[in-house]
């Protein structure tokens, strides 16, 4: 979708044309702005698509007919001996405990551009196509990042189950090294050991291994596989089959202690998203990395989270709960998300197309997102030995 024929759109975007040519007869305007739309949700949803990774990772449902969607959380249940003769209604302490987990939609996200005809006119590639991908790699950017909040919320929760002689467990926080050196989240040895760490307090949780991940910002995952390449604690968890000895493709990682490794710009990263870099003065080892900017990164690299425990209607938190957030393990029932729009795209049409001489496209997206079992969450943090608190 991202090259169209060259010739379609031209026909299709000729100023001043109501009628395109097509085999048997013409195209309408309104047929023209139908293959117009389809053409733009395409390119929308592929660049979603290609920038989401939490979307699939965790619990999703779609919302209709209301702004809220109820999630139960059933907690563990017991075995007892049956004594004859005695009816069976159930076992005799009630279990398992039920309980309910309300998330509600938050306001309509969008992500919009203006697209000139001239412009269109005058350049030689896609223009409407190019836009609209990147509205969708907007969208999946807020949407990712809303998750993984929403998964280090979950983290520093209790169980929702409040009910009396029943326990569940809770989330987990495990920290990368042991000392306060934020760098430690940069260790190769000292990361494996907190996967390995993590593995095992899900394991004495009674979280499932099914579906298990790790989300790491790009330099954590790009460290383990050049550090897990020799004699360490990793020697052995480089993926061959995927790269073979060169480590070029940058999927050499697949997995430790069974939970597969994903990268990505849009965890939290010691008030950051995905990257941190060394400030030109007033380091502090607790919260700021050595990591030298390389130089012409963009505005949108090195981007400072924003607060979100007041924006819409769900809490994100604010930055300065994730001072020391390095990294995220989870199960997908850490956290649910309710969709009541889908990615979608709409480009205006008709009279306002003429008076503006050009179209708005713009993307939405309706959702929410919150946790729903929390020992199926664990957040790395480092460069402190307190563990972040808790939110929301």
């Amino acid at each position: 979708m991202a090259h169209q024929n060259s010739s379609l759109l031209t026909s299709l975007t000729a100023p001043g044309a109501d009628n395109a040519t097509r085999a048997g007869g013409t195209f309408t305007t309104t047929e023209r702005r139908a293959l117009f739309l389809k053409l733009f949700s395409g390119e929308l949803f592929t660049g979603f698509q290609r920038n989401t990774i939490a979307r699939d990772l965790v619990t999703k449902r779609t919302l209709k007919n209301g702004k809220s969607l109820q999630f139960i959380y059933t907690g563990r249940t017991t075995s007892e001996y049956h004594t004859p003769g005695q009816s069976i209604l159930g076992n005799s302490d009630n279990a398992p405990p039920v309980a309910e987990k309300t998330i509600t939609c938050d306001d309509l996200l969008i992500s919009s551009a203006f697209v000139y005809e001239l412009d269109e006119v005058l350049s030689h590639y896609d223009l409407r196509g190019e836009i609209s991908r990147k509205i969708g790699y907007a969208l999946a950017e807020n949407y990712d990042r809303k998750i993984f909040r929403t998964i280090s919320k979950a983290a520093r929760k209790a169980s929702p189950v409040t009910k009396t002689n029943f326990k569940e467990p809770g989330g987990t926080q495990v920290q990368v090294g042991a000392g306060s050196n934020a760098d430690d989240a940069l260790n190769p040895d000292l990361l494996v050991t907190a996967f390995y760490d993590a593995a095992a307090a899900l394991d004495e949780k009674g979280v499932s291994s099914e579906g298990r991940v790790g989300v790491l910002s790009p330099r954590q995952y790009y460290a383990l596989i050049k550090g897990l390449d020799g004699s360490g604690l990793g020697a052995y968890l480089v993926n061959r089959d995927e790269q073979g000895d060169a480590l070029q493709s940058g999927k050499g990682v697949y997995e430790i202690a069974g939970i597969k490794i994903y990268k990505s710009m849009n965890i939290p990263f010691f008030t950051k998203y995905g990257a941190k870099y060394a400030p030109s003065s007033g380091a502090a080892a607790a919260t700021d990395l050595d990591t030298v900017n390389p130089g012409n990164t963009g505005d949108f690299v090195d981007v400072s989270m924003a607060d979100e425990h007041n924006v819409t209607v769900n809490d994100y938190g604010q930055a300065a709960k994730f001072a020391n957030s390095c990294g995220l393990i989870f199960q997908k029932e850490a956290a649910g998300v309710v969709e009541a729009i889908g990615p979608q795209v709409q480009v205006t049409s008709g009279d306002v197309s003429v008076i503006y001489q050009g179209d708005v496209i713009l993307g939405r997206l309706a959702m929410g997102a919150d946790y729903l079992n929390p020992a199926a969450a664990v957040e790395l943090f480092a460069g402190t030995t307190t563990k972040p608190a808790a939110f929301g």
